[in-house]
């Protein structure tokens, strides 16, 4: 990331309460969010609309998958650095994760603007 580059933010989750929390604790750091969306239809329609670099995407959303909304935004081009969220571990998705169309994961308990950053950074090449 450059010198005083912003980072803008679409969060995918079906969780108000998650959304308004993630919002709140990203822009406290210097990550704008741009959007929330808590379907994949909103979330693929939001995508298109704000072009965010960055688009957090819980796995479980609802009776969506957001492994789903993962190929479906590499399958529309979208240059944004898709990371995955989810409130368990990591392992519980291991084999999901490593086959997603993601750059990451992030356990939603240690999601912050630097680990959001630093996946966007990486994914540039930077």
């Amino acid at each position: 990331m450059r010198l005083g580059e912003v980072i803008r933010c679409l969060i995918v989750d079906d969780n108000a309460a998650f959304l308004d929390a993630a919002t709140s604790v990203l822009e406290q750091d210097g990550v704008s969010v741009v959007g929330t969306a808590s379907t994949i239809e909103h979330a693929l329609r939001q995508a298109g609309q704000l072009a965010p670099d960055a688009i957090l995407v819980d796995v479980m959303l609802g009776d969506e998958s957001g492994f789903d909304l993962a190929r479906r935004l590499a399958e529309a081009g979208s240059a944004a650095t898709v990371v995955l969220i989810s409130t368990h571990a990591e392992v519980d998705f291991a084999d999901l994760i490593e086959e997603a169309a993601a750059t990451g994961f992030v356990p939603k308990s240690q999601l912050s603007a630097a680990e959001v950053c630093r996946l966007v950074s990486e994914r540039r090449g930077r």
